[in-house]
């Protein structure tokens, strides 16, 4: 296919998509995607009780919230940030940063999208797995499943400023929490101090039950924010160095920062809560991280906002799972929308898995609510693939049950 074919396709697919938005066409939604919530709870796990915030809905009860009319609402709203395509895959959002596409060429978040996608699953059914475990534990925390939020933040400018602060934070940590996991609570470049307190008024309604992370800046403004989070009583804290980009530099009176390993050890040994490294992309660095004392890593590329034509999360990983598997909690993001993909990323060597893109959908469309139907939907995913893989461990995932990796 010649350039200017594959540039024409790519804008008749964003007309195609920007006049069925407009118009309101429904047909332009999956049939995976128009999943009621009363089959999303039947393996959700009990919600935790919280103090509610001002201004946001509480878990719809009754079983009555529909996918269907989750992503419609999200749709009204964070468009034309996100179209709330039938598949997230990056080409109609290419190279709209801020927003929810790839940098440039977008090509970065395609690569995730499409090494994920052309990784197959090896079906088995002569076995006796009927009910999976798919529960892991995080620094002393147990989780319904090995999937936890990305992180994601920028209301205003990345989604269109529809919700406050305070609401998608809630969204975000409540729907995981009503989901049996973790929610992470994001930085932003630009965002004042008073800011990310707000955020972490948020975390302490939830008892501390969340990570929190925050963007490289200079180590003294880094641990200013570590000893709120200690304060929160946050679970962890990260530092997405991947976010130290050319979005980030061109903020006026910020500084944001690539680290050295001495500055990551000052990072480690200033705090005792547990310091995640967000940003890995070769084996190289993760043994640094094991080194400087982080005790994690999320294996990253920022969702392929930030450096152009980086290579898939998923094609890296492999490597770096044989070089620190086992020493240090090894997580991972890119492109994650269904269990299936979930089930990869562990058979090629994660311990657990971020979300980011769907559960803004979530939060958009219906809130706490929202993100827990998103999460739900995709454990019952997750348990079927199992049960059709024969693995009976979300621990213990061998290898066996993907293809190789395609470049």
């Amino acid at each position: 296919m010649t350039t200017e074919k594959k540039h024409q396709d790519t804008t008749d697919r964003r007309n195609f998509i920007k006049a069925g938005m407009v118009a309101g066409v429904g047909a332009l939604l999956s049939p995976l995607l128009v999943k009621t919530a009363e089959a999303a709870t039947e393996s959700a796990a009990p919600a935790a009780p919280t103090v509610p915030v001002a201004g946001t809905a509480a878990p719809a009860a009754g079983g009555g919230l529909k996918m269907g009319d989750v992503l419609r609402i999200a749709r009204e709203k964070l468009y034309p940030l996100c179209r709330v395509c039938p598949e997230c895959d990056g080409v109609a959002c290419a190279g709209e940063v801020p927003g929810f596409g790839g940098i440039g060429s977008g090509q970065a978040f395609r690569n995730n999208y499409n090494a994920l996608k052309n990784i197959d699953l090896v079906m088995r059914t002569f076995h006796d797995v009927k009910k999976p475990d798919l529960s892991v534990e995080i620094f002393g925390y147990s989780l319904s499943m090995p999937l936890m939020s990305a992180v994601t933040g920028g209301v205003t400018y990345n989604m269109g400023g529809k919700m406050t602060e305070e609401e998608y934070v809630t969204a975000i940590l409540g729907g995981c929490q009503d989901a049996g996991t973790l929610g992470w609570a994001a930085d932003g470049i630009g965002d004042k101090m008073e800011v990310f307190e707000r955020r972490l008024q948020v975390l302490k309604q939830f008892n501390g039950k969340g990570i929190v992370t925050i963007k490289p800046k200079t180590q003294d403004e880094i641990i200013k924010r570590i000893r709120l989070v200690e304060e929160a009583g946050g679970i962890a804290f990260g530092v997405d160095i991947d976010s130290a980009g050319r979005a980030a530099r061109a903020v006026p009176g910020q500084t944001v920062e690539p680290k050295t390993p001495r500055q990551l050890a000052e990072l480690a040994k200033s705090t005792k809560l547990p310091f995640i490294i967000k940003g890995i992309m070769t084996v190289e660095e993760a043994k640094i991280a094991v080194d400087v004392g982080a005790r994690g890593i999320v294996v990253s590329n920022h969702g392929g906002r930030v450096l152009d034509y980086t290579p898939a999360t998923a094609t890296v990983l492999p490597a770096i799972a044989d070089a620190v598997k086992g020493k240090i909690l090894l997580l991972v993001d890119g492109a994650v929308r269904r269990g299936y993909d979930v089930l990869k990323y562990l058979a090629l060597g994660a311990d657990a898995c971020l979300i980011g893109r769907p559960l803004i959908r979530g939060a958009h469309g219906a809130g706490r609510a929202g993100v827990a139907l998103m999460l739900n939907d995709i454990k019952r995913d997750l348990t079927d693939a199992m049960v059709l893989t024969g693995v009976a461990n979300a621990r213990k995932v061998p290898s066996n049950i993907i293809t190789k990796v395609q470049a």
